[in-house]
């Protein structure tokens, strides 16, 4: 099809994270405890919620849908990861690496619009109380997140067709552990100008966005938090945004850590490792944050485990 993929290379080799061989079981042991663990904690929290009536609020809706987009964007990247760990040919196939960069774009940026959309909810939550569920409705819930998934997917076609219209002759070596757009671009053998300058929009709408979003939905609710008089409501006020905000600062902290360097201090190794930071231990962390700091979750993890006991 004219104007598509005319490509010579079928296959891409991954360098990964690093060459050392004597580094690849101890990865492989670590990455796979923490693919483990973003499992369990991940459906944990997704069935807990689903099984806990009083859970069923607009607030854990959108942490149950923020646990399953985590647990997509960790398995976009870490059975790959763990199988070339394994093998001394680190290689994807052509296909295979257009595929996981399309679900990479498609869940980082449904995550960053959906912390977002969760920034607005404690808005509402703590500015307008009294008519917080008349405001978050379930249908208005249910839009958000499909508009973040919507987002996420405009993102991801737009990038992924852009790769496809590309060729791509060699070398085919990919100096990361998954198939990110920008050193994809740089193997091309055609000219990527276009898809660079998509990227840059792109990824300038979406973190203008999420940023303004958040921004003016923190600003408010500071102002909210300092019209109650009391230091105790003030206290219990903010304490119901301590996790959202700890979630928020530790994706976007490593997102821009990783994509914001200047190009004068640029370096591979650094940018690899907020990647993992931020593709690997965030959606690990995410359940752990909302659990250890929540008294609604851990009283609804405590009567689960007690009715258990209790029927057997």
């Amino acid at each position: 099809m004219e104007g598509w993929n005319h490509t010579g290379v079928k296959e891409f080799l991954l360098i990964g994270l690093t060459e050392n061989p004597t580094l690849q079981i101890p990865l492989f042991l670590l990455f796979t405890l923490i693919y483990v663990i973003t499992l369990l904690s991940n459906w944990g929290m997704i069935i807990l919620i689903w099984l806990n009536v009083p859970l069923h609020t607009p607030m854990y809706f959108f942490l149950s849908n923020l646990s399953f987009c985590d647990i997509c964007y960790s398995t976009v990247f870490t059975p790959k990861m763990l199988v070339n760990f394994l093998s001394r040919h680190k290689s994807t196939t052509f296909s295979g690496c257009v595929l996981q960069t399309f679900f990479f774009l498609e869940y980082v940026t449904t995550e960053g619009v959906l912390l977002s959309m969760m920034a607005y909810d404690r808005y509402v939550a703590i500015a307008n109380p009294l008519s917080y569920t008349a405001i978050m409705t379930q249908s208005i819930c249910v839009q958000m997140v499909l508009a973040s998934y919507l987002g996420g997917l405009i993102n991801a076609l737009t990038h992924t067709l852009g790769l496809l219209k590309l060729d791509f002759c060699g070398p085919n070596v990919v100096n990361h552990f998954f198939c990110d757009i920008p050193p994809l671009l740089r193997l091309a053998c055609s000219d990527a100008h276009t898809n660079e300058l998509l990227l840059l929009i792109f990824s300038g709408v979406i973190a203008m966005f999420t940023f303004v979003v958040v921004m003016v939905s923190y600003i408010r609710i500071i102002i909210a938090i300092q019209r109650i008089h009391s230091a105790e409501g003030r206290r219990k006020a903010f304490s119901t945004c301590v996790s959202h905000l700890s979630a928020v600062t530790l994706f976007y902290g490593s997102v821009i850590f990783s994509y914001l360097q200047p190009s004068s201090q640029y370096s591979l190794e650094q940018e690899k490792v907020s990647a993992v930071f931020y593709t690997l231990v965030v959606p690990m962390l995410n359940p752990l944050i909302y659990s250890l700091r929540n008294n609604d979750v851990k009283n609804a993890a405590i009567k689960s485990i007690c009715w258990k006991k209790i029927r057997t």
